[in-house]
């Protein structure tokens, strides 16, 4: 071997020396992105379960359990259906869901409103949405009202959200015309079911 040869194959071996440690490195800087974009994508699934966790869902009631509603009315549900009561109506009244005038696999949000102590107290059934039902709002002539939910438990596929509001002094057709939207909301923010009026 000349002198030339030697030279070039001592500089070829020095060259896979000197980069033999940077292909290495690069190998293990990859092994380490790819370790912390798992950690960061655990993390954030971590963080979207505590929130999740967090998110609020409706209320589980027992069979015939009343729920005080603020300004003197009751709820109550039965496998049957929706049951309510107002101090100007003490007469219990009923919202069936087995009658066969809802189909439960449509989703659908029903209202009614009743006139309580100077207030409006709305509510009504929702039914045959995807996902966990998680809150309520009621787009008035007055503005938004957050109201709250019930369901039995088991997942029977239906609920009741009730809520109440001010009756403006500028109303004088009676609360259905009061009433704009009624929109109850999953917990991941989609929409379960709603009732659109204007």
């Amino acid at each position: 071997m000349t002198r030339i040869q030697k030279y070039v194959a001592a500089t070829a071996v020095a060259v896979a020396l000197v980069g033999a440690p940077a292909v290495s490195y690069a190998a293990s800087q990859g092994k380490a992105a790819s370790g912390t974009h798992q950690r960061v994508t655990e993390a954030k699934a971590a963080v979207a379960r505590a929130a999740a966790k967090k998110t609020p869902t409706a209320r589980i009631v027992a069979p015939g359990e009343h729920v005080k509603v603020p300004g003197g009315a009751e709820i109550w549900l039965t496998e049957e259906g929706k049951h309510w009561t107002t101090p100007e109506n003490p007469e219990p009244q009923f919202r069936s869901v087995v009658d066969g005038n809802i189909d439960l696999t449509r989703p659908a949000v029903s209202l009614q409103t009743e006139g309580v102590n100077g207030h409006y107290f709305l509510s009504g059934l929702y039914y045959g949405g995807k996902g966990t039902a998680s809150r309520v709002t009621v787009e008035t002539k007055a503005g938004t009202v957050h109201g709250k939910l019930l369901e039995l438990a088991g997942k029977p596929g239906w609920g009741v959200w009730y809520a109440t509001a001010e009756v403006p002094t500028t109303d004088d057709k009676g609360g259905l015309d009061y009433v704009e939207n009624v929109t109850v909301r999953t917990t991941t923010g989609k929409v379960y079911a709603q009732l659109k009026l204007n």
